[in-house]
């Protein structure tokens, strides 16, 4: 009889801690606070254990250049605008007028920005989504665009086309990136689930690298980072990254989720690639080439010295 006990008492705690219910992320799992954990989150979605999933990690090395990657034509992108900003108990989120717009850049036709979030990590450690040659940033951005046409989310993402995410990285920076003050200082508003509040004098312009440093970019199909991780984006990772300072970086933390534990490492495990191929623009090889090029005419020119 004792020999069953334990085996009962095991089986009976497992179930209590193995989740069930909505989907979160792993630091927000407790056995107290039952939920799915990215590794189940087909649980709460049969379509995220798809074959196109996102985030994913970029071998450099083997993504192939696409020609027909050229710069974006980004339109209405500097205009200033009054935005709502809510914590929306996994992230902070930022709706934006259907006024920007997107094109060029590889992509099918025009798209409208709908709204921008983020992905972070704790106190400014590793907290991006995508990885480059498995480098974590502390932080990522998704512009959420969906083709012009449409006029909600949903019906775009029943498109295998419909929706095109731009995701830019972070970097710590010594010094503060006034251009972000709109934000961070709005954050302490909003440090509770559902908590929202206005914020003014931002635009999409000055959240992101200047417009001749986005022609370095890489390009796949995936899907939502979140559920329903609907397999409908064209995605968009730009090389360059946006400067922060530590203590801005460490004010996202100090968000909570809805059950009052800190909002921190909200960002999904890299999926597999299950043979999609990662392209890579064409400006982005030259400039790597012109690197490799630099480099061998300075050791040429080392060698060619007289001893």
């Amino acid at each position: 009889m004792q020999q069953l006990i334990l085996p009962v008492l095991l089986t009976s705690f497992w179930t209590v801690c193995t989740g069930a219910g909505d989907w979160c992320y792993q630091t927000q799992f407790t056995c107290d606070h039952q939920c799915n954990t990215p590794e189940k989150w087909n649980h709460a979605n049969n379509a995220c254990s798809g074959k196109s999933q996102s985030p994913i990690n970029v071998v450099t090395r083997k993504t192939l250049k696409d020609e027909r990657l050229t710069p974006f034509q980004f339109t209405n992108y500097q205009q200033i605008f009054k935005g709502t900003i809510k914590n929306n108990g996994h992230s902070v989120q930022v709706g934006v007028p259907h006024v920007s717009t997107i094109s060029g850049g590889g992509l099918p036709t025009t798209y409208k920005a709908v709204q921008f979030h983020l992905h972070w990590g704790t106190n400014g450690g590793p907290g991006s989504e995508h990885t480059i040659d498995g480098e974590q940033y502390p932080m990522e951005l998704h512009i959420v665009h969906m083709k012009q046409d449409y006029t909600d989310l949903t019906t775009a993402l029943s498109d295998p086309e419909g929706v095109a995410v731009l995701g830019f990285f972070y970097e710590r920076s010594n010094s503060g990136n006034r251009k972000y003050d709109p934000i961070i200082n709005a954050l302490q508003n909003i440090k509770t689930t559902n908590a929202n509040t206005s914020f003014s004098g931002a635009s999409l312009t000055q959240l992101i690298p200047s417009e001749q440093n986005l022609t370095s970019f890489y390009r796949y199909k995936g899907s939502l980072t979140t559920p329903g991780c609907t397999e409908a984006v064209i995605w968009t990772l730009f090389e360059n990254p946006i400067p922060l300072s530590v203590e801005q970086l460490k004010a996202f933390s100090d968000l909570k989720f809805h059950d009052g534990k800190p909002m921190v490492g909200t960002f999904r495990p890299v999926q597999p690639l299950n043979g999609r191929q990662v392209f890579r623009s064409g400006s982005a090889l030259i400039l790597a080439s012109s690197a490799l090029l630099a480099a061998a005419m300075a050791a040429a020119l080392g060698l060619s010295q007289p001893n």
